[in-house]
């Protein structure tokens, strides 16, 4: 496992009030959700969304470094539609995930190429990689 060098960000957030059934809150206030279970009748999200959001946004970041180390320019309507699933094997609760990966205007294999590497380097695929099965499409 990688130790970090240099810390850049920490996200602070504090959950309360039933967990997938209560309220989040940043320590900066910029971010403040309703949470609702997957499902229910509830008006908040719920964590498997924001894992979604997250990670595709983050996966986007990741592509936009590839795409310059290729000389590439991306597309402003390039988009990552992100799916996870949480789902159960017995008794035990687990996720799995697909990310949809649309770069318009960009050949196949360069789009592949840039998806590659972008799930090698991102964040969240690391820490998935190896403990949840992922999907990437190239779509």
């Amino acid at each position: 496992m990688s130790q970090i060098e240099n810390v850049l960000y920490t996200g602070k957030t504090r959950t309360t009030s039933g967990g997938r059934d209560g309220a989040a809150r940043s320590s900066d206030g910029r971010l403040d959700i309703q949470l609702s279970s997957p499902g229910s009748a509830g008006h908040g999200t719920n964590p498997e969304q924001l894992f979604a959001a997250g990670w595709s946004a983050c996966f986007i970041g990741a592509m936009g470094i590839a795409a310059r180390k290729l000389g590439v320019r991306l597309p402003e309507d390039l988009t990552v539609d992100a799916e996870v699933d949480l789902g159960t094997v017995g008794d035990a609760y687990f996720l799995q995930a697909r990310l949809n990966v649309r770069v318009p205007g960009v050949p196949g294999d360069v789009a592949q190429a840039i998806v590659d590497q972008a799930h090698q380097t991102c964040p969240y695929s690391k820490a998935t990689r190896g403990n949840i099965d992922v999907v990437i499409n190239v779509l």
